[in-house]
């Protein structure tokens, strides 16, 4: 019987595991399908506390890892397919190591960033690619930008870089934004934004190169094709909550994030962290703090029902 189960090895699981080690309570963290989470996939990271120069997102993954590890934190490389709540003692069951008996779970599976399934996208990830305009957009002052998206989050992401950037190009597939009036209003009135419509993204230029030189849009209406040049793309089309395993489990949200209340989720004894439950701030500070919460709530829990 575990005291602790934390699923995810982010920054939210990681920093859970290492508060949840020095309480003594022997946690055990379960990496996941991507170790260490999305942010492997940044290159340089300016903003997490504690680092005068730029980190690379591996590398502080790595450095929160071997905390952990120096606290006697056990990983196991292995992925949750299904899980029960529903009594006292939460069952984990795994991939490959059977199942795990706990008596309290933190969920810090994260959050996919969706992408637009392109090969020259994938190849320029962290190169000129990505989906986080606030984690990334300081990378790209006084450059040209592009937004892929029409929803409040791409709203959201053009305001902000056109903060940074002197040029930002919004590309949706539509003639009409999704996003709320006042979301799109605010874009369309800011000088340094254009919009392109009904166009969609065939390529991110260059993979060749190593770095975003531009993209080549094709017009859904009229087929015909045109190249913009510029150094950034940032994909803002949404992002999957990693929740699949604990449907019916515990509440989630109509876009399927878990629902918290200071971590605390419906099932008593099961806490979240991270961007799993974060549907507006997705940054690594923010889910290490939430991680040291979950933790806490945890610490708390077994105290008060032994």
């Amino acid at each position: 019987m575990e005291n602790v189960v934390i699923i995810g090895s982010g920054p939210a699981g990681l920093t859970a595991a290492i508060y949840a080690a020095r309480a003594n309570l022997q946690p055990v963290v379960i990496d996941g399908m991507q170790q260490g989470g999305q942010l492997t996939q940044t290159t340089d990271v300016e903003n997490f506390p504690g680092f005068e120069t730029p980190i690379a997102g591996t590398d502080l993954v790595n450095t929160m890892r071997k905390q952990a590890e120096r606290f006697g934190v056990r990983f196991l490389m292995d992925e949750v397919s299904a899980c029960d709540f529903s009594d006292r003692v939460k069952k984990v069951s795994l991939m490959v190591g059977g199942t795990l008996e706990a008596r309290t779970v933190i969920i810090a599976t994260g959050a996919s960033a969706r992408y637009l399934g392109l090969d020259s996208e994938q190849q320029l990830m962290g190169k000129g690619v990505s989906a986080c305009a606030t984690c990334d957009g300081a990378f790209f002052k006084g450059q040209r930008v592009a937004v892929i998206g029409g929803g409040d989050t791409a709203m959201e992401d053009a305001l902000y870089l056109s903060r940074l950037a002197e040029q930002v190009t919004v590309v949706h597939r539509r003639d009409v934004f999704r996003a709320s009036k006042i979301m799109a209003d605010r874009v369309l009135a800011a000088p340094n934004i254009d919009v392109v419509w009904n166009a969609v993204v065939e390529e991110v230029l260059d993979p060749r190169k190593g770095e975003v030189t531009g993209i080549r849009l094709k017009d859904v209406v009229t087929g015909n094709r045109v190249e913009r040049v510029l150094q950034g793309v940032f994909v803002a089309i949404g992002h999957t909550p990693n929740t699949s395993a604990f449907v019916g489990q515990v509440e989630l949200d109509p876009d399927g994030y878990v629902v918290t209340e200071n971590t605390r989720t419906s099932s008593p004894g099961v806490f979240a962290a991270g961007d799993v439950q974060d549907r507006h701030y997705k940054q690594a500070v923010t889910a290490a703090g939430t991680g040291c919460m979950a933790a806490l709530e945890a610490e708390r829990f077994l105290a008060a029902n032994g």
